[in-house]
């Protein structure tokens, strides 16, 4: 069920080493959202199935301790994000799920089937994968530490070279594998919100 709002959250650009982001955030500071800029649209259909078809976002700054943590993290302080509050309305399952995904240490992943089985549901590996493919809340809520029993990266929602990227960058790829970078996102952000609204 939708969460109703009383007011507008704040959408901002920030900058990465592999691509622009939208980052949003409530009158508290918390992240309700945190996607690539050029998957705007799938950051709006996570929102709007979490807050409704009303959900108002205003072009604004983000929190300063949001850019500061991202920019530590990017610049190698891997832990600088864990004490980012975040705030999302998925299901309690959903939140379940992403509660599990932040006590994921960087340089270190987990497959869906030991996911689902941390939470006490070792059968719900499907239902655990859709959790983290419905996260609204990318890297703070690091789902790219999730990978196919395999071994194999398996999906990402901002593509698996960034997601390769990321594992790289926390350590967690063999041989301190390091990829290039992934493409920059280069559209304005008056045209990702509008894109959004």
């Amino acid at each position: 069920m939708p969460m109703p709002l009383s007011e507008a959250f704040v959408v901002a650009r920030v900058s990465s080493p592999i691509g622009a982001m939208l980052l949003v955030s409530d009158g508290d500071g918390a992240l309700r959202a945190l996607d690539w800029e050029d998957h705007a649209a799938r950051m709006k259909a996570l929102l709007r199935r979490q807050y409704g078809p009303g959900l108002a976002l205003r072009e604004g700054p983000a929190p300063a301790a949001a850019r500061r943590a991202l920019a530590a993290y990017f610049d190698g302080a891997l832990t600088a994000l864990d004490a980012l509050p975040v705030a999302t309305q998925g299901t309690p399952f959903q939140r379940q799920v992403w509660a599990a995904l932040r006590r994921i240490a960087p340089g270190t992943t987990l497959s869906y089937g030991t996911l689902a089985a941390r939470i006490g549901r070792p059968a719900a590996v499907r239902a655990v994968g859709a959790a983290n493919g419905a996260n609204p809340v990318c890297i703070v809520v690091p789902c790219h530490r999730v990978i196919g029993a395999d071994a194999g990266l398996a999906g990402y929602g901002g593509g698996l070279a960034r997601k390769r990227w990321l594992l790289a960058h926390e350590g967690a790829l063999p041989g301190g594998e390091r990829p290039q970078q992934a493409g920059r996102g280069n559209a304005s952000m008056s045209s990702s919100l509008a894109r959004m609204t």
